[in-house]
């Protein structure tokens, strides 16, 4: 019996100690923020802009089933001389507190980025505990933040969805852009060795339709974001932008190509034949010998023939051995241009000198105040490529092979 009592009176004392629900949040006492605009305004002030979820319009419409007919999401926008002011002069715009636990996009404008740079916005969402450092960011190139966060999207109703699931399917299947949080960014801010590289995205169209319900009720939009290549940064400042081959070059250079394509000349017609990339791996090495730098990148690729727009007999081994040569040489020009392009730029988005500070430690500790103006800039470029085609998919030779 008197165990029992023991045990009760403890069991009391401990529940005494716990606190329910004092950190309770309602949600009709929340504004859900989706997404993040940086720009600045013609007095040099931040610009914050918005975007806020309408939790009973996401779902339905277009997208069938119930929910509301009004708009998925609201956006505001407010002025301030760093983050914090801006999301507390937000309060005399939006009856709620703003909640960033759902917030997965993060747009900076490209003339925040020159002028200012990334160091100086990044803190305090680094720091908020409800903002992910898992979210996206992407650069507003030739466009403003806000342009991006106010147009509405058809499909997706959320804007912001829209924007994070067109880089990941472009990264995924077309190997020009790629997909970086937070994380990654502070994480090269950090890194002495590594400059951030990140996605831009322009505005196709006018801003102004895209604000619009309009713009979602029509079969083709008018206005709607758009990826439009790489921004390099130096010093957590932008530095430049990769486009087009060079962009492709970047990302294989970094292993992050997943699929790709990339197309050869043939019998005098351009891009005549095509290969489709399934898989690669790419390693990087650099070293250091008596002020000479050598930058080497390796490639290991496999896919299909895509297309051929030529006759050729793919039933020939020593046909399919040039076309690998074809596409070897290919990858290998888009992979010095991109290189090239960073080191006029100085600036080492690939991590080599990570490599140099793995294997050469001693001399790290050295150069590594001085590796992008002095010896990432003046490097020599070894690259090496292997193509193995696997495939021609569901025929050997083209139908072109035996027109007359």
């Amino acid at each position: 019996m008197r165990r029992s009592v023991i045990v009760f009176i403890t069991v009391g004392l401990l529940l005494s100690l716990l606190s329910g629900c004092w950190s309770k949040k309602e949600l009709n006492d929340l504004a859900l923020v989706s997404a993040v605009g940086i720009d600045l305004d013609k007095k040099g002030r931040y610009l914050g802009t918005f975007q806020f979820v309408n939790p009973g319009n996401v779902t339905g419409g277009f997208q069938g089933g119930g929910g509301g007919s009004g708009n998925a999401v609201s956006v505001y926008s407010t002025t301030g001389n760093n983050m914090d002011e801006i999301s507390r002069r937000m309060s005399t715009k939006v009856s709620r507190n703003l909640y960033y636990a759902h917030a997965n996009l993060l747009v900076v404008s490209d003339e925040l980025a020159k002028k200012k740079g990334l160091n100086p916005i990044l803190d305090a969402f680094d720091r908020d505990a409800t903002f992910r450092n898992t979210a996206t960011i992407v650069i507003a190139h030739k466009a403003k933040a806000s342009d991006i966060v106010k147009t509405l999207t058809a499909i997706d109703k959320v804007p912001a969805n829209k924007v994070i699931k067109l880089l990941r399917f472009s990264e995924r299947v077309w190997g020009q852009a790629i997909n970086v949080t937070l994380l990654d960014v502070v994480k090269d801010l950090l890194d002495d060795g590594k400059q951030p590289v990140i996605s831009g995205f322009y505005l196709k169209g006018s801003s102004a339709i895209g604000e619009r319900v309009e713009n979602i009720t029509q079969s083709t939009p008018q206005a709607a974001p758009q990826i439009d290549g790489l921004a390099l940064f130096k010093g957590g400042k932008l530095k430049g932008w990769l486009y087009g081959r060079k962009a492709k070059g970047a990302v294989w250079v970094m292993n992050k190509t997943q699929k790709t394509e990339v197309n050869i000349n043939k019998k005098g017609r351009k891009e005549a034949i095509a290969f489709e990339v399934l898989r690669q791996n790419t390693k990087i090495s650099s070293s250091v010998k008596k002020g000479s730098t050598q930058l080497t990148v390796s490639v290991q690729t496999e896919g299909n023939i895509g297309e051929t727009d030529v006759p050729v007999n793919l039933k020939d081994p020593h046909v399919i051995a040039q076309l690998e040569k074809g596409f070897e040489k290919e990858i290998a020009a888009e992979i010095r241009s991109a290189i090239k392009e960073a080191q006029h730029k100085k600036t080492d988005i690939f991590g080599f000198g990570d490599t140099v500070h793995r294997s050469q430690p001693d001399t790290w500790k050295r150069i590594s105040g001085k590796w992008e103006e002095d010896y990432f800039s003046k490097a020599n470029i070894k690259v090496k490529v292997h193509a193995f085609v696997r495939q021609t998919a569901l025929r050997n030779n083209s139908y072109l092979t035996d027109e007359k």
